[in-house]
């Protein structure tokens, strides 16, 4: 065992024996902080062990939600400066979907035409059945209007790369998974407002094209960019003059705006207008972003490898700015919004698996449709309650589903591992 293992495991030790009965004294002032350490020392020890090195990540989120529910007021302030200010938050959330996209590839989307069946299995599960279950769990649960809302923002939300990371996991048909990520994001702008306004529209104030325009600048945005850098690998001198262009022409509207342009804009248009024009503006930034990326990507043989731990750091900074700023919140109801996550997670995996055989699938695939269903994208869903300005109501189902996906999805991909699909059940897609 390493040096620096044994301190970890030691230090870890320690903790443990200084937090129970500190905690059974009554004496925070030792509990509080020997938790803080000992989760921090967890997480920072298990990248020595090759099995629970998956969990590595699931552990960091333990460790940022508890010092985030221990000490909130240090989690959200630097000085006066606070951590939960808007465009922060913005910035970390586009890192995380920027760094999703490097992960995914244009090709992604060429699965839609060798499994259209499994594709739209897939998406009708994943944007009929969560959102749906999370509307019924509200129901049943009666928790306040805006954590219920927040139930249902993460079950209309689209499904992220942890589905792909537990179809990989499963031996299961990556594939397909990676094609109905890829399909549920790019959709995402539409269905996530239009089962939130439907779905949630008692509940909080929901703005159909606020909602989409935030999705844009959030995800599409910066998976956009994400996918011309891809594009830019292989592009043709044609298509990288093009691509260039329309850079330059991003260039010159963020100039044109820092010029006191949409002053103006405001001046002469009206509301309809200018969501155009801001709509128009978001799409074309991917262009900039992508082309300077690839440029600096040529350069720093480095940077692809390092853009999915800059994703998980994004994801530990909105887990612990949702946790501190809900910090009371999840005292009252954080058992029970737990309990109902659980069950939100449990019904994805089981409809989305049965729903895939009844509609003819094979078991490998319909082992991926469970985890595209199951598993959302909660970076996804805090940005948004982030926009509304509600992160710590709204956002707090999310920073709850975060860490739990990723034990369940773990748990599932591992157990299916052990359990391959024989031959013949493997049959295409869109077999009859």
């Amino acid at each position: 065992m390493y040096p620096l293992a044994k301190f970890e495991l030691g230090l870890i030790l320690l903790m443990v024996a200084a937090i129970a009965p500190a905690w059974l004294l009554d004496q925070p002032a030792i509990w509080h902080p020997a938790l803080v350490i000992g989760t921090t020392a967890f997480a920072m020890s298990l990248r020595f062990s090759k099995k629970f090195r998956g969990y590595q990540f699931t552990a960091w989120i333990i460790a940022v939600v508890a010092g985030a529910m221990i000490y909130p007021a240090q989690f959200l302030h630097i000085g006066d400066f606070d951590l939960r200010n808007h465009w922060i938050m913005l910035i970390a959330i586009q890192l995380v979907m920027f760094g999703m996209g490097t992960q995914m590839s244009l090709r992604d989307f060429a699965g839609v035409a060798r499994s259209p069946r499994g594709v739209f299995v897939g998406i009708f599960c994943h944007f009929t059945v969560m959102p749906l279950v999370g509307l019924a769990l509200t129901r049943i649960f009666h928790f306040p209007p805006e954590i219920a809302a927040g139930i249902i923002l993460i079950g209309s939300c689209s499904s992220g790369l942890a589905s792909n990371v537990m179809a990989f996991m499963a031996k299961s048909n990556l594939a397909l998974s990676v094609t109905v990520t890829a399909v549920t994001t790019l959709i995402a702008p539409i269905m996530t407002p239009l089962w939130m306004k439907l779905l949630a529209g008692t509940m909080v104030e929901v703005s159909f094209f606020k909602l989409m325009i935030e999705i844009i600048k959030i995800v599409l945005v910066p998976i956009g960019a994400a996918l011309i850098h891809d594009y830019l690998k292989r592009a043709s001198r044609r298509g990288r003059q093009i691509t260039g262009g329309l850079a330059a022409l991003a260039g010159a509207w963020l100039l044109f705006l820092a010029g006191g342009g949409w002053a103006f804009l405001q001046a002469h248009f009206a509301a309809g207008g200018l969501t155009v024009f801001a709509l128009g503006g978001f799409l074309l930034s991917t262009f900039l972003i992508g082309t300077v990326y690839h440029a600096l990507a040529k350069r720093l043989s480095w940077l692809d490898g390092i853009m999915p731990t800059m994703s998980i750091v994004g994801i530990l900074y909105v887990t612990a700015m949702t946790t501190a700023s809900g910090r009371d919140n999840l005292l009252q109801v954080g058992a029970v919004l737990f309990f109902a996550s659980l069950l939100h997670n449990l019904a994805g995996y089981c409809f989305g698996y049965g729903l895939s055989r009844a509609a003819g699938l094979d078991k490998s695939s319909a082992r991926s449709i469970a985890f595209e269903v199951g598993l959302q994208n909660g970076g996804m869903a805090s940005g948004l309650a982030s926009a509304m300005g509600k992160l710590g109501t709204v956002g707090l189902a999310a920073a709850i589903f975060i860490p739990w996906m990723n034990i369940s999805g773990s748990v599932l991909a591992n157990y299916w591992a052990k359990r391959p699909v024989l031959p013949d059940d493997r049959q295409p897609t869109d077999a009859a």
